[in-house]
């Protein structure tokens, strides 16, 4: 680790931001070092990484020659300080972690933090644990990359049949029976020494046993992690607007929006429009005439997510008209009659999806607060659009 002191690289690796007794704050990953740090000194960010910016006396870095060995590094080092904005509002139990247990032809698996007991058999470790990570499809990305240079297999032994795993070159034949366990096993110790950060000493026991995977190594194509980095900023959304169509009177409607900021009610901000000009019993196009008026209001902040009472007739339908207006805000719908799913529209990133996913309890307050206050506002009190 370095010191900053200037020019930060244009480089991947991983950032750490210290305060001023030199305890570390928070842990990140970029595939771009200069460009990820500069997002940090911009007005938007939400108030949890305005606190910890604020609160940062320095700035450490380390570079790395890819983004797969950033995402270990930062793994490894999120476990060894447990940072409080990396943790900061979030269970323990619920991270993710990579477990290969100790085993005869073993594998990796990829679990949450409560199930990790069960690697733990009469106070003993029956398993190399990693982690936690951020991101489960980051995750499985980064395994199906270095499970090209290290196979390993998840079919039954001795099938006799070659899995579809071998035939694309990711299963080294335990289906088969044409690799021994010594021999399979090695590839499983050169899998968690690089999931260590141990590179030299990973490529020291590869000049010995097979030199032509050290240049697979240093010419990773981790292209596919790129594209998820474009959320690494945000772990939750700051603004999350919920809209509701309700019945108030006969043949009357109104659209609610309910606004909750980083996670709490905004009812200054709270809106009733009365539809106006969409079919008397077609809430696809209400909702749409409540849509379209919103996003009229420009002296209101965008939200970074919209939350709708609806299933995927809903989420289709709305799906078009952004596409129409070119509106890109992530938008979920809810749906009642399939035991509260979330619907997504088509298209969605999965990076977005699990952070949606992750914050699935305050989107079924939002969708509550919505319906409650369609049938219960009051005219007085509430400005109505």
């Amino acid at each position: 680790m370095q010191t900053f002191k200037g020019k930060i690289p244009k480089k991947p690796g991983v950032y750490i931001f210290l305060d001023k007794d030199k305890k570390v704050l928070y842990v990140g990953r970029a595939v771009n070092l200069k460009n990820r740090v500069s997002g940090y000194f911009r007005d938007s960010l939400e108030p949890r990484i305005k606190e910890m910016v604020k609160k940062s006396f320095r700035l450490k870095f380390k570079t790395t020659d890819n983004l797969l060995e950033a995402i270990v590094l930062e793994a490894n080092l999120i476990k060894k300080y447990w940072p409080k904005y990396n943790i900061k509002d979030r269970d323990s139990r619920s991270f993710i972690y990579l477990v290969i247990p100790k085993k005869e032809f073993t594998h990796p698996i990829i679990v949450r933090g409560k199930e990790l007991q069960k690697f733990f058999i009469g106070g003993k470790n029956k398993a190399e644990i990693f982690g936690p990570y951020k991101s489960i499809s980051v995750l499985n990305t980064a395994l199906r990359i270095l499970r090209r240079v290290f196979p390993y297999s998840t079919c039954k032994k001795d099938s006799l049949k070659p899995c579809f795993d071998y035939q694309i070159g990711l299963c080294p034949g335990k289906c088969l029976g044409i690799i021994s366990e010594k021999d399979y096993q090695k590839n499983i110790d050169n899998l968690i020494l690089f999931l260590k950060g141990k590179k030299k000493l990973l490529f020291k026991k590869l000049a010995r046993e097979n030199p032509e995977k050290i240049n697979s190594l240093k010419h990773l194509q981790d292209v596919a992690l790129i594209s998820k980095e474009d959320y690494e900023l945000k772990s939750s959304f700051y603004r999350i607007e919920g809209y509701d169509i309700s019945y108030l009177k006969e043949n009357i409607r109104y659209g609610s929006m309910v606004v909750f900021i980083d996670g709490v009610k905004s009812v200054s901000d709270y809106r009733i429009f009365k539809i106006k000009s969409a079919g008397l019993r077609n809430d696809l196009e209400a909702l749409e005439e409540v849509l379209k008026r919103r996003m009229k209001h420009l002296e209101w902040r965008l939200p970074d997510l919209i939350v709708i009472d609806g299933g995927r007739p809903q989420i289709d339908y709305i799906y078009k008209l952004f596409n129409s207006l070119k509106i890109k805000i992530p938008f979920v719908g809810i749906s009642k009659y399939q035991n509260d799913k979330l619907v997504f529209p088509k298209n969605t990133k999965r990076a977005i999806k699990e952070l949606i996913e992750s914050q699935k309890d305050i989107l079924l307050k939002i969708r509550d607060e919505s319906h409650r206050f369609a049938i219960k506002f009051s005219r007085r009190a509430i400005k109505i659009n």
